[in-house]
């Protein structure tokens, strides 16, 4: 059933004559016939009833009369829907993002990437890195943005960031003349928490129990500007990623310190499913956001590693 033949049946019951859809459409007569009767083969039902008058369409001409005008028009429609795809790249992609990220470097990342892609929407979820590892690998999102630890899933990991930890402490504590601490030093203090589940509340209970010391949180909290609030306060002790720690500090009463520890290094990562699996949409939102990793920081590379296994 190609548009052609459709637009001939068409306008040949409309017409109710051969040798008129044939004038009008510069093709032979015989031609246009030949269509018809290739159709009825084809449908193996008799579309037309030929007089000497011209055409009379048949119960199943009239049924195809309708299916076909509905099909001419969506092939019409077509341009219309792809009309703004001639002004760029067009899709939807859906992210799920850790805090660490989305305190730090997706906002401009995205707001750089919204200048040149303006008809991308993008559907952004803050989560936990477990459940963001979880959406992608279920379809719930396409990309996701983790920090990096005991994580396992089937996906493909992608460089993105690095950030580090620091302690922060209200101003006049006593660890205040500290430069840098180990973790360790810091656990006879309360401490501010943030969800439970976060990658940073895991670690810090982790680490704790290396320590075989008992982690003393006195609340968690859902932001790390709740938790700058908290610890200026004198509620407890926050750990937060260094920048963000400093940017606080400067408009609160706190002081930032040093963490000594290995795993105060992190590494923020991407994952999908599979890369080449993507959408257009999602595939240059992945580009863009690895390619702010390499001129952020050098060290880092856009490459596609696989996933940690047990």
């Amino acid at each position: 059933m190609d548009p052609v033949s459709l637009r001939l049946f068409v306008r040949t019951v409309e017409e109710g004559r051969i040798t008129a859809v044939a004038h009008s459409e510069h093709i032979a007569a015989a031609a246009v016939s030949k269509r018809l009767s290739e159709m009825e083969q084809a449908l193996n039902t008799v579309l037309l009833t030929r007089t000497n008058r011209g055409v009379v369409p048949t119960a199943a001409g009239l049924a195809l009369l309708s299916l076909a005008r509905r099909a001419l028009r969506g092939l019409d429609d077509i341009p219309l829907q792809m009309k703004d795809f001639n002004q760029g790249v067009k899709g939807d992609v859906r992210i799920y993002a850790n805090i660490s990220s989305l305190s730090q470097f997706l906002p401009q990342d995205l707001k750089r990437f919204t200048a040149q892609y303006p008809l991308v929407n993008i559907h952004l979820e803050e989560n936990v890195s477990t459940r963001t590892l979880r959406a992608v690998a279920e379809n719930a999102a396409d990309i996701g943005i983790f920090t990096v630890g005991d994580h396992c899933a089937p996906l493909e990991i992608l460089n993105y960031r690095r950030d580090r930890l620091a302690l922060l402490v209200p101003v006049g504590h006593t660890l205040c003349d500290h430069a840098s601490v180990r973790f360790i030093e810091t656990l006879d203090h309360f401490y501010i928490g943030m969800r439970v589940d976060s990658g940073l509340s895991v670690q810090m209970a982790r680490a704790a129990a290396e320590a075989d010391r008992p982690l003393r949180v006195r609340m968690n909290v859902a932001s790390y500007d709740v938790l700058a609030m908290m610890v200026e306060a004198g509620l407890g002790l926050g750990l937060m990623p260094e920048d963000l720690a400093r940017q606080h500090a400067q408009r609160l009463d706190l002081t930032v310190i040093g963490l000594e520890d290995p795993w105060a290094a992190r590494e923020i990562k991407m994952c999908v499913r599979r890369y080449a699996d993507l959408t257009p949409a999602a595939r240059l939102l992945v580009d863009h956001l690895g390619g702010a990793a390499t001129w952020q920081d050098p060290v880092l590379r856009h490459r596609r590693e696989p996933a940690p296994t047990r």
